[in-house]
């Protein structure tokens, strides 16, 4: 049988190993929250890369307008000019054509009678640009069709893989003013801490104005053209964690 001098030692003895217990927990606590508590020294560091690429797409945009008295009249003749454009445009399958914007609105003035203008719209897109010049001049003089503007730009894939080859060199870049930074501030070392990566670009197209003018050159010459280049860039910018451990000063 245990005695009351036994049980009572045996008290004593979980009570210290409880207190020593809960010290050794404590100052682990304590020595995780100063390591917390330390600040994190970081250099934020950016870099970009970039490559001129020759534009590979063509858009073109188009329009059949009419106006008179009566709305359906200026109606019949757009739907009529539209029409022959489409089937015109079936002889270059190297061209996507689609219709776009189709407006019917009052026209009213002191100089002539209230009329009804009607617009649509027709719109190219191809890689081909002989065959889009081609077309081009063709429903501007066999259809009838106004030039309302051209543009240039990038395929899809062209610009993802212009992305993909300079993504890496800016990376590349960013990497090295990373480690750069790090000596420069006497710090051993780096590692990247948040990055993004984020793509642009920049296009060159021929205004507004410019393929209006074309649209008024008389003859069955094609469009002239220059699709022009656009600029695909890749910029990278983010933390460069540095080392705690500094270069010796010497």
């Amino acid at each position: 049988m245990t005695s009351v001098h036994d049980f009572s030692r045996v008290c004593r003895i979980v009570a210290v190993a409880a207190s020593g217990f809960l010290a050794t927990s404590g100052a682990g606590n304590l020595r995780a929250q100063a390591s917390e508590a330390l600040p994190q020294s970081a250099v934020t560091v950016s870099a970009s890369s970039a490559v001129t690429v020759q534009n590979d797409r063509l858009q073109a945009w188009l329009r059949a307008e009419a106006e008179n008295a009566s709305p359906a009249a200026a109606a019949s003749q757009v739907n009529a000019a539209i029409a022959k454009a489409l089937a015109s445009a079936k002889a270059y399958p190297a061209i996507k054509v689609s219709t776009a914007g189709y407006s019917t609105q009052q026209v009213s003035d002191k100089q002539k009678p209230n009329r009804w203008r009607v617009v649509q719209s027709l719109s190219l897109d191809s890689s081909d640009f002989t065959a889009a010049a081609t077309l081009i001049s063709r429903l501007q003089d066999d259809d009838g069709l106004l030039l309302s503007g051209m543009g240039f730009s990038l395929a899809d894939k062209t610009r993802r893989d212009a992305e993909d080859s300079v993504t890496q060199q800016a990376i590349r870049s960013w990497q090295a003013r990373a480690q750069q930074a790090a000596i420069g501030l006497g710090f051993a070392g780096w590692r990247p801490g948040r990055v993004t990566v984020q793509a642009g670009d920049s296009g060159r197209a021929y205004p507004l104005m410019r393929a209006q003018a074309m649209a008024s050159s008389a003859g069955s010459a094609p469009v002239a053209m220059e699709a022009g280049t656009t600029d695909v860039s890749v910029t990278v910018s983010g933390e460069a964690v540095l080392d705690a451990a500094k270069v010796p000063t010497r």
